[in-house]
């Protein structure tokens, strides 16, 4: 059994492209599995029935996991079930009709767009750690990258003149985003002004650099945003990843198609982007009570 696990998750590494971190949680919700299977007598894979599944859920659930590690642990077995039917080491897949149970995710914090010109606008453009601090909101609420990608983000991965950006995300995935007018425009004068000023040595190619010249890291980012969102006055928990959940948000609030909002975010799985469909039916509902004469 824990070879097979092996396989399938060599699979998902080569095959697949998944992350260390995640292929780590399916090898420990896997093996627990297959340990549940061992305490039960059950050797053989093919032995498996649907009940023997749902009892290591119960199981599971009586040792007091929530439901979020409860699905995940179910969305693994499926995974594998669905790998061993498809390579021929088994003949049916008695997990693949079993029903998830849903997902409880948090609905993410997301800026209006008027918040996000208030932090903009609060960005002192006179020195050069502003132009920088401009330029790199600009491109996280331009193009949805996640703090790692922009800190990794390097001067060839960057074509102004075309508009856009080239950026790895999870599993070395490479995808391609369009950046606007205004983000080009902070972009420009931060390379031209203030990059030259920074770089210390030409090997240095990162795009975002700190006062030593060294590429800025994400805790650098984190406070970045801290700072900005202070001098805006916003009273909400702000985070890079807000960035992110605004870019995603406002792109379905004016009409994205939702495919392209998952190709732009590098999301692997569909029902990942969805969440912001979610976030878009929750402000319906608060805008319906708030104006409805009959809420």
């Amino acid at each position: 059994m824990k070879e097979l696990i092996d396989q399938f998750l060599d699979y998902l590494s080569v095959e697949r492209g998944l992350s260390k971190n995640t292929i780590s949680s399916y090898r420990l919700d896997l093996i627990a599995f297959a340990n549940y299977l061992e305490s039960k007598g059950i050797a053989k894979i093919e032995s498996v029935r649907r009940q023997d599944i749902m009892d290591h859920l119960m199981a599971l659930k009586d040792r007091g996991l929530s439901g979020n590690s409860i699905s995940r642990a179910l969305v693994a077995i499926k995974m594998l079930y669905r790998f061993l039917v498809h390579e021929h080491f088994i003949k049916e897949d008695v997990a693949g009709i079993m029903e998830s149970p849903k997902l409880i995710r948090p609905i993410p914090s997301v800026l209006s767009a008027e918040e996000i010109e208030r932090m903009l606008a609060s960005i002192d453009g006179r020195d050069w750690q502003g132009v920088r601090d401009k330029a790199a909101l600009e491109l996280m609420y331009a193009t949805g990258m996640r703090v790692s990608e922009i800190v990794e983000l390097c001067m060839d991965g960057l074509n102004l003149e075309v508009g856009f950006v080239k950026c790895k995300g999870k599993g070395g995935k490479e995808r391609v985003v369009p950046i606007g007018k205004r983000a080009k425009e902070a972009l420009h004068k931060y390379i031209m002004d203030v990059r030259p000023k920074l770089e210390k040595t030409a090997l240095e190619n990162h795009l975002f650099l700190s006062r030593l010249g060294k590429k800025v890291s994400r805790v650098s980012f984190w406070k970045m945003i801290k700072r900005i969102v202070k001098t805006a006055r916003i009273k909400k928990d702000v985070t890079p990843h807000t960035l992110r959940h605004s870019f995603a948000t406002h792109l379905l609030e004016h009409g994205a198609d939702l495919r392209v909002v998952q190709e732009m975010l590098g999301h692997s799985d569909i029902s990942t982007t969805q969440i912001y469909t979610h976030i878009n039916k929750e402000r319906l509902k608060s805008i319906h009570r708030q104006f409805h004469p009959r809420p």
